[in-house]
């Protein structure tokens, strides 16, 4: 079996026997270098004024973990800037948000190329290269400067833009003609692989064929991958959770009220401020859920050094106030906002009890949160997920309460649609649901895309071979 050798932008080094946390991209990177044996490589999170000569190797259950840290120069450049202040709001369609600098761009390059430094050494000649997200689309062009000629893989975890909104970036077209250096290119919807392919067609000037496009003579393969989450593990741990002191003194506080529950990370993508809105909303239409309802917001804290997420977490902040000083009563808070991370256990057990998972992004790629909702349910008196139709886990989720999250209104009867659902149509979605997200677990979603690659490698060693759909 070929030898696989996975790099993302962070990667954290387990202790032995130390199980990644359930439904995380960890446990499908990990289950991948388990079967095939091999290296991941990555940035450690570690911020250091002077850098290695070589990446830093461990050796953890048969995978070797090669890490280097970031200088405070690229983190502030590479990662802070061009990968979070141009690439996140560009794919996720906010263009108001984009801060482009040529500083920027260059550091990401550079960082790229100094990934690929450290990361060809490391190469044996006989592996499967599979790069993941935004922050390392230049790795495939810097690695073929240097002579790999193994099959190199790319997966976009987030969106891609459309055709319009990519032209607003400058450098698009070189970033482009980057991607396109890779043998397969992996993206999480139809959609998205729609965008890719017609960018690098009137963008570039390539052509359509079976299974991807051609650019000058390469085959550039493309594939729609939904990333997935493992529904079993998920569903024991939640109830198992359900016992836990802190969900025992969350039902307590509730008492007989619906808790509708919204958990992400701090982020501008997410719609939360939206969200809040809509929760308003639906108290000042529906005055019969003030007393009965209550919203839960959890947003982890993220991205601390970005101005922009400290006013999101402060307008949040405020908006909580304000429903709550217009609805409360002296024994009812109608909102609960945290800015804090909680154990995936206890997040888990959270979802289960709830009657409404109310996941509202502004643009997503997937949205485990979502499938993760909907995995943790009680299959016997399960909530109802209320979606946004722009997650890209709307693809598949099409039994959950499906809204736009830029219509306060329409968000609103979504909440009180699902808050009014009745047990037998709330188990028809529910069944509808988790059979879709069985069929498209995390472990099929990294077996398939792994087979596109082992395709493409395939294709790679005989181009006179017409490429396959993959």
């Amino acid at each position: 079996m070929t030898r696989l050798v996975v790099v993302s932008n962070r990667v954290t080094v387990p202790k032995s026997r130390q199980k990644p946390q359930a439904g995380g991209l960890a446990v499908a990177l990990s289950g991948a270098l388990a079967e095939y044996g091999g290296l991941w490589f990555g940035w450690d999170g570690r911020v250091e004024e002077t850098l290695p000569a070589a990446a830093e190797k461990t050796e953890v259950d048969g995978i070797t973990y090669a890490t280097t840290p970031l200088t405070p120069y690229e983190y502030d450049h590479y990662y802070a800037g061009y990968s979070n202040t141009v690439l996140w709001p560009l794919c996720h369609f906010m263009l108001g948000r984009m801060e482009y600098h040529g500083d920027y761009r260059r550091s990401y390059e550079a960082v790229n190329e100094r990934f690929a430094d450290q990361l060809t050494p490391l190469l044996e000649g006989d592996e499967l290269i599979w790069v993941n997200d935004y922050h390392l689309v230049p790795l495939a062009r810097a690695l073929r400067a240097r002579g790999v000629e193994r099959p190199i893989g790319f997966f976009l975890h987030i969106p891609f833009p459309s055709y319009g909104l990519l032209k607003a970036m400058p450098g698009w077209r070189d970033w482009l003609r980057a991607l396109a250096t890779y043998d397969l290119v992996g993206l999480q919807t139809a959609e998205d692989r729609r965008a890719l392919e017609t960018s690098l067609v009137y963008g570039l000037g390539a052509e359509w064929v079976e299974g991807g496009v051609r650019l000058d003579g390469q085959v550039i393969r493309t594939t729609a991958r939904p990333v997935g989450v493992d529904v079993e593990e998920l569903g024991a741990l939640a109830a198992d959770s359900t016992g836990s002191r802190r969900v025992n003194r969350l039902v307590e506080s509730l008492g007989p009220r619906d808790l509708i529950i919204g958990a992400e990370r701090l982020d501008y993508s997410k719609g939360l401020p939206q969200r809040f809105d809509a929760y308003e909303r639906l108290l000042e239409e529906q005055r019969r859920r003030r007393g009965r309802t209550v919203f839960m917001q959890i947003a982890s804290p993220s991205r601390e050094n970005i101005g922009e997420y400290e006013a999101l977490r402060e307008t949040l902040e405020s908006r909580a106030g304000h429903i709550n000083g217009r609805f409360a009563d002296f024994d009812w808070v109608p909102t609960r906002y945290m800015n804090k991370t909680f154990a995936r256990g206890s997040l888990l057990g959270f979802f289960r009890i709830a009657r409404v998972g109310f996941v509202t992004p502004l643009r997503d790629g997937m949205n485990l949160v979502a499938k993760e909702f909907v995995a943790a349910q009680d299959p016997a008196d399960p909530g109802v997920l209320v979606l946004s139709e722009l997650a890209g886990a709307a693809a598949e989720l099409e039994a959950a309460v499906i809204v736009n999250p830029y219509d306060r209104e329409g968000m609103a009867a979504g909440l009180e649609q699902a808050l009014s659902m009745s047990q037998a149509e709330r188990l028809e979605r529910w069944r509808h649901m988790i059979d879709v997200l069985s069929a498209n677990s995390l472990t099929a979603w990294r077996r398939n895309y792994l087979a596109d690659l082992e395709t493409a490698a395939a294709a790679r060693a005989n181009p006179s071979r017409p490429p396959a759909h993959p």
